[in-house]
């Protein structure tokens, strides 16, 4: 499928933010996507997921959250990732919603919204401030507490790896269980003997191509089931 990739601005916060927009080239109705980077910044692995989604008939937009700036630098990312100011980046994060929702080929205009590690705290964060957005997904992204758990109202993908030592199991199925509580639909999904990072084929050393798979299996699903 032949694909139309561009770096792009959209308004957010009283300025613009940029992003990373990716569509199949075919000028039919898609549905829409937010793609949320790791603490790394918006580098060529998250471009490479925005565009694998592009092929499977999505329209995906990865804004920059932190406007120009990328690491490979445990360090550094860390200190990136402290510096973003939650609310401003849910706040972009929502705005690069609204901009895919004013495109044409955007159809239906419920948008989903995924991302990775720092990326899929986000996702849930913006799930829960913002109800119009349509499925969210989170890749071994911080669960949210209680009171933010009960601001849900769309359908959660937890996807978490057993092994992960900074977002624990107990934490995911605490997660899961406020979840329930609240009648959210959704579900939470643990690999066995996988790691934080499990789908970033960029780190070898973690890693795991068969629940790398099946997770982008079920996003596929989440997404065509909820946005379609």
């Amino acid at each position: 499928m032949h694909l139309k990739k561009q770096m792009i601005e959209f308004p957010a916060n009283g300025g613009t933010t940029p992003g990373y927009l990716v569509q199949p080239a075919d000028d039919a109705p898609h549905p829409g996507i937010i793609i949320i980077q790791e603490w790394w910044g918006l580098v060529p692995h998250i471009k490479d997921v925005a565009e694998r989604f592009a092929r499977e008939g999505f329209i995906a937009l990865a804004p920059d959250l932190y406007h120009g700036q990328t690491t490979t630098e445990p360090d550094e990312a860390r200190k990136l990732a402290m510096a973003l100011e939650r609310a401003r980046a849910v706040a972009e994060i929502f705005s690069a919603a609204q901009y895919l929702q004013s495109l044409d080929a955007v159809a239906p205009k419920k948008i989903g919204v995924i991302g990775w590690c720092m990326g899929g705290g986000l996702a849930l964060s913006t799930a829960a401030e913002h109800i119009e957005i349509g499925a969210a997904i989170a890749f071994y992204g911080r669960p949210l507490d209680a009171n933010d758990t009960a601001k849900l109202r769309v359908p959660v993908l937890g996807l978490y790896g057993e092994l992960d030592e900074g977002i624990l199991v107990e934490g995911a199925r605490a997660f899961r269980a406020e979840l329930r509580r609240w009648n959210v639909p959704h579900e939470i999904h643990i690999y066995p003997n996988a790691q934080h990072a499990f789908f970033n084929e960029t780190r070898p050393h973690v890693y795991n191509p068969i629940a790398a798979r099946d997770a982008w299996a079920r996003a596929l699903a989440w997404f065509r089931k909820y946005l379609v």
